[in-house]
């Protein structure tokens, strides 16, 4: 490990160390159920979501479009730029009595390995009532950029606590 990175926490059975996840970051499918819960509401609900595995990042999780209701997400203007993904683009998420700034993400032409993500919906979990990984509601990953979500499957240090810039 390079200087100045922690050392991973252990890994038990059925877990995965963030530390493991490629730089390049890879792109899979996800098997489990994805919900994510706002203003009272269950605003997006998948079984064909996709995650990105990045060092030191708990999985980022993006949702196709299609399973979103119809009027939760509002174009927020700006965007950033991922060395590995492209340009991304922002949401507001909207429920039925609240608005969230800025509390989702898509790439709209992302790069060829991550083509798959076109126009899929990533959430902060934070901004959120609350986000699910299959039946367990996730932890967001510190930090106000990073987008991770955190279950008990993963395990850190994460990028985004206290410390970590330099990574």
């Amino acid at each position: 490990m390079m200087r100045g990175h922690p050392e991973p926490d252990p890994a038990g059975p059925g877990q995965e160390s963030v530390w493991d996840y490629p730089r390049p970051p890879r792109l899979e499918p996800v098997p489990e159920r994805l919900r994510v819960v706002f203003d009272g509401i269950t605003l997006a609900d998948t079984v064909r979501g996709w995650r990105v595995l990045e060092t030191s990042h708990p999985p980022s999780y993006y949702l196709p479009p299609d399973d979103i209701l119809p009027g939760a997400l509002a174009p927020a203007g700006g965007g950033s730029l991922c060395e590995w993904k492209g340009r991304a683009l922002y949401y507001d998420v909207v429920g039925p009595g609240r608005r969230a700034e800025r509390a989702a993400w898509a790439y709209p032409r992302p790069t060829g390995a991550f083509a798959p993500l076109a126009g899929h919906i990533a959430f902060y979990a934070g901004a959120m009532e609350a986000c699910f990984v299959g039946d367990e509601r996730v932890t967001p990953q510190p930090g106000g950029f990073y987008g991770g979500w955190i279950t008990r499957k993963v395990v850190g240090p994460f990028k985004g606590e206290p410390g970590t810039m330099g990574w």
